[in-house]
């Protein structure tokens, strides 16, 4: 299990092996096509967000081989980081990667600097925590950019309205924006949706999804320590508070793929979930707002369940993977990790070479379903192509904060209650500046507030 773990914690980590992306990116200009070559059309990019996942983008989109791509501005709120994205993006792309000190902006309001470089038509990429999604596709849309945002988008109910707004804005300035819900350029899960709608496995009845691993990325946390802020070190470990991020959940157990293959959204969830293991191994008591464990049953609108498990402790059994069962066999989903090939289809409910009815096929061009994603997009924006998948992103979102609210409250959450609940964890973010108090805040003990099961019914915290 320790290849799917290392596959969940790179999700859209810059490799450290710059050696390695330097000579993939000489390939990659070496097979480009010349038909751009003197032309004056260079998609320009912006990062706004510098970290592991916003990287990575950045990889994938200076990747695409459809015309020149270039890289011109950049922003964090930690400079440190910042800079060392700059430093790995500028070694393996020199040429591509053009970012002079000027274009490099460090604070809440570095967004509309970094957007400021750009002009209508090129790229902006949103991989900040996501409660900072709406704030900054408000912005890329007046200014009248496309996007690339990462996932999730949304947090709570009052955000998903707000964004659900906001596709419509950019729908109607022909804006083509992608959201980093990859599993949806997969090609062999795109070829086993197209299988499943026309009924290979029948019905389809009940969906597994399975994420369980130790722990990874910032998904628990010791007290604040001394030099930084509360502000920064709650975004610095966003997976730690649910306002940042959704929490772990959120950020981990999104459920898209599934209702995808579904072809609907769930309308309720029950769920259960806990708090474990909540001592460092020196014994001291991690502050964050996670459960340990997560299990939560998901009903459609025709009575058929999706069953998500999630679990962060060391030392268990690992299991990432997904299923569909149908009234007449079964499929594999994603074999490893959230789209990992192949995927095949059987007769009955037992995956046996012998019961298998097909198996993914796709070229290896088009393995790369984080590639594909940014390949579309620039076919979209080169060919001007309907594309905005920000509705689907909020959407996603929203189902799977659906979840974590139902395990978190201990109640039945209906979607229609996710998304018209009032709390809103982090209001006035387009106002944030450093000297800013944190959305949340920790008592005398320098805890924060938790979930409580029963205790608190109507809000997560």
């Amino acid at each position: 299990m320790s290849d799917i773990t290392n596959k969940s914690t790179s999700r859209r980590e810059f490799l450290k092996d710059t050696g390695r992306i330097a000579a993939a990116s000489a390939f990659m200009a070496v097979a480009a096509p010349r038909m751009y070559a003197g032309q004056s059309n260079t998609i320009r990019v912006a990062l706004i967000g510098c970290g592991g996942r916003g990287t990575g983008a950045a990889v994938d989109a200076l990747s695409v081989n459809n015309g020149p791509i270039k890289l011109v501005a950049m922003g964090d709120v930690f400079e440190n980081r910042l800079n060392s994205s700059y430093e790995n993006l500028k070694k393996a792309y020199p040429d591509q990667v053009d970012v002079p000190k000027g274009h490099r902006f460090v604070g809440f309001d570095a967004y509309k600097h970094v957007m400021g470089c750009l002009s209508p038509g090129d790229v902006a990429i949103f991989a900040t925590p996501p409660v900072f999604r709406w704030v900054h596709f408000t912005y890329a849309i007046k200014k009248g950019l496309n996007v690339f945002m990462e996932k999730p988008v949304t947090v709570d109910g009052p955000t998903s309205r707000r964004m659900f707004k906001l596709a419509e804005e950019a729908t109607a300035k022909n804006l083509k924006v992608g959201v980093g819900l990859m599993s949806r350029h997969s090609r062999a899960l795109q070829a086993l949706f197209q299988r499943i709608q026309d009924g290979e496995i029948g019905e389809v009845i009940l969906q597994r999804g399975y994420r369980m691993h130790g722990p990874i990325g910032f998904f628990s946390s010791l007290p604040k320590p001394p030099g930084i802020s509360e502000l920064l070190y709650q975004v610095q470990r966003f997976h730690s508070f649910i306002w940042a991020s959704g929490g772990n959940y959120s950020d981990f157990y999104i459920i898209d793929h599934l209702c995808w293959m579904k072809n609907a959204w769930p309308i309720k969830a029950q769920a259960l979930g806990g708090r474990h293991y909540r001592q460092s191994p020196e014994g001291i008591t991690y502050v964050d707002q996670n459960f340990d464990t997560y299990s939560v049953e998901y009903t459609y609108a025709d009575g058929s369940k999706s069953i998500l498990d999630g679990r962060c402790i060391m030392g268990c059994n690992e299991i990432y993977s997904s299923y569909a069962h149908g009234s007449k066999g079964m499929a594999i989903v994603s074999k490893n990790s959230d789209c990992g090939m192949p995927s095949s289809t059987y007769k009955g409910q037992n995956p046996t070479r012998s019961n298998m009815l097909w198996q993914s096929k796709v070229n290896r061009d088009e393995r790369n379903p984080y590639q594909n994603e940014w390949n579309d997009l620039v076919d979209a924006i080169r060919n001007d192509k309907p594309y905005n998948e920000t509705e689907r992103g909020v959407q996603a979102s929203l189902v799977t904060s659906l979840g974590r609210m139902a395990a978190h409250t201990g109640q039945e959450i209906t979607y229609d209650d996710i998304l018209n609940c009032d709390h809103e964890m982090a209001p006035g973010l387009d106002k944030l500046t450093m000297d800013s108090a944190a959305p949340l805040q920790a008592d005398a003990d320098g805890k924060y507030p938790v979930p409580q099961p029963g205790k608190i019914k109507d809000r997560e915290y």
